[in-house]
Parts: structure tokens; sequence; C-alpha cells
């Protein structure tokens, strides 16, 4: 059961309710480790203008590599909240089902394909070893140059920030 109880609209002052309208423009919900964040409106507001840059206007991250960032991310935080969530949008980016099967496995990043597995490398030494190589890290610049190498890292630090509130606040999947 969820630690703070999830917010909405009508629950924050008048003044404050312009940061829920601007969270639901884009996504068209307010999903639940926002509601909860709300305690915090101003903080929410930052937070959720990071990830709307990151899904709707990053021109340097395409979307496939972000969904790809944001499985791995969610597997190796044992996130259900975010992997559940994000599943369905790393097919809508083209993701590949045996990618996200494997993802979900926890299968070497050598088992997929080089443009999916470099990805999930970085991922997992960003997360893993709080650090990364030099030659992962070449070899993402080479794909994505300097600004898609900084969203990425913004991507993979923005969804363990979210897999985090998840877990502490023992956030629940939103009911089907």
């Amino acid at each position: 059961m969820v630690r703070v109880p999830y917010l909405s609209k009508e629950d924050l002052p008048p003044e404050k309710r312009a940061i829920y309208d601007q969270m639901t423009s884009q996504r068209g919900r307010l999903p639940r480790p926002f509601a909860v964040l709300l305690h915090s409106p101003e903080l929410t507001g930052k937070v959720a203008a990071i990830g709307e840059y990151l899904r709707y206007d990053s021109p340097a991250l395409p979307a496939e590599v972000r969904e790809i960032a944001t499985l791995a991310t969610a597997h190796h935080l044992d996130c259900g909240y975010v992997w559940g969530q994000h599943v369905r949008l790393a097919k809508e980016a083209g993701v590949r089902e045996e990618a996200i099967k494997l993802i979900e496995d926890g299968a070497p990043p050598r088992r997929l394909l080089p443009k999916e597995g470099v990805f999930v490398q970085y991922t997992q030494e960003l997360l893993g070893n709080r650090r990364v190589s030099d030659a992962t890290h070449s070899a993402v610049e080479h794909l994505l140059g300097r600004q898609g190498v900084i969203d990425l890292v913004v991507t993979i630090g923005y969804y363990a920030l979210l897999c985090y509130v998840s877990a502490a606040l023992e956030v629940e999947p939103e009911e089907a």
C-alpha cells in the first residue's frame, strides 16, 4: 500500500494547479509516482519537465534508445512500476520483442543486437559501477554524439529517480 497518499488536482491549492495541468497536458494523465510527488508541487513540476524534455523534445536521443535505457534501468533497479509502464512504449518506439525479453531476463548485452546492447551496457555500467568504461562511452558517443550521451545519462538518472520514488513510497501500478 502506498506510503504517501496520491494527490489529484483538487488536492492542490488553486495556485499550484497549473503544475498539474502542465504535467497532464502531454501525458494525458498523471502517473502515480507524480501523484505522490505532488506533496512537493514545485519539485514535481521540475521533475516532470525533465521527463517531458526526454520523452518529447530531445533531438539527440531516439525513442528506441530512450526506451531501451529505460527498460534496462527498470530491470537493474527491479522496478516493476517503470517496467510495466514502458514495455508498451518500447514496442511503440520500435524496440524488438526479443530485445525486451532479453532485457527482462537479464541476459548479457552481447546477446542483443549491437545497436541495442551498447545502450544496455551503458546503463548497466552506470548503475552498477557508478561509472562507464571508456570503450562503452566511446561507442555510445559515436552513435549518438555528445548531446545524445548527455541526454542518455540524464534519461538513466531520471528513470532511476522514478524507480526510487516508486520503491520508497510503495507506488502501486495503475488499475487497468
